[in-house]
């Protein structure tokens, strides 16, 4: 006859008495007596798993995924549990189970916030990928069977597929696919470039210099574009240096005054 698994609990927490169950089903070999009494132990440990799974609410994974992947920790914990140890099952299981949980986000949660529709979908698209893989052999279900299946048009279909190879964001320092020199992605970055700064200068000056009376403006180009002295533009104009000096100053502070003063 199967062994009872007693529905005892303990007084501070959910877990069942199956210490008993757990000894037995030690000693039993391969069969059908064992694998009856072991999914006895995994019903009667259940209700904890899905306690544990209940603390991962609202990370942006449905209940129900949470709750697969407890039970799942849950099954490897109970394959794994050695009584002779001495040790609960609990003690053993709690750990167990949250790693699974905690495993399950590393390796399938999103690295970046996405929309909660998009989870939705991918979610909506992977179950019906499962259900259409157990009657479709040889074959990945195509976009269209996995709209009819799901009841989605196949544009939703198409970035619930996106989405549920984008979980995770690419490194920077990752090597990039075919480069056999360590060419990762940062280095086909674009920067900063600095001469959009002397653009912009020079365009939030044009209107500046156009509005100069000729002489000054004829004694700016000489200077900044032909390079010339300050001498050799006093000795052209027939002026002394130190008017050209005062005539430079005061043009490049007016222009310099205005410019800022609209950009404020």
């Amino acid at each position: 006859m199967p062994t009872k698994v007693s529905a005892k609990h303990h007084p501070h927490d959910d877990a069942p008495d199956t210490a008993d169950a757990f000894r037995k089903l030690a000693k039993l070999p391969p069969g059908q007596q064992r694998d009856t009494l072991r999914e006895q132990i995994v019903e009667a440990w259940l209700p904890m798993a899905e306690r544990l799974a209940g603390r991962f609410r609202s990370r942006g994974e449905s209940f129900e995924d949470l709750r697969q992947v407890a039970a799942l920790g849950l099954v490897k914990a109970v394959d794994r549990y050695d009584p002779e140890l001495g040790n609960a099952f609990e003690s053993y299981a709690v750990p167990t189970i949250t790693g699974e949980i905690k495993r399950h986000f590393r390796d399938h949660m999103w690295t970046l916030h996405v929309p909660r529709r998009v989870q939705d979908l991918r979610n909506r698209v992977r179950f019906a990928t499962q259900d259409l893989s157990q009657t479709i052999s040889g074959r990945r279900p195509t976009v269209a069977e996995i709209a009819e299946h799901a009841n989605m048009s196949e544009e939703d279909v198409l970035v619930g597929l996106e989405a549920l190879e984008s979980f995770t964001a690419l490194s920077l320092d990752a090597e990039l696919p075919g480069s056999e020199d360590g060419y990762s992605l940062s280095d086909a970055l674009g920067s900063p470039d600095p001469a959009l700064d002397t653009v912009v200068d020079r365009e939030s000056v044009k209107p500046r210099l156009a509005a100069l009376p000729e002489r000054e403006r004829a004694i700016l180009y000489m200077r900044f574009f032909g390079d010339m002295t300050q001498s050799r533009i006093a000795e052209q104009l027939g002026i002394s240096q130190m008017h050209v000096s005062r005539l430079i100053s005061r043009c490049c502070t007016r222009m310099r005054d205005q410019i800022m003063h609209e950009a404020a």
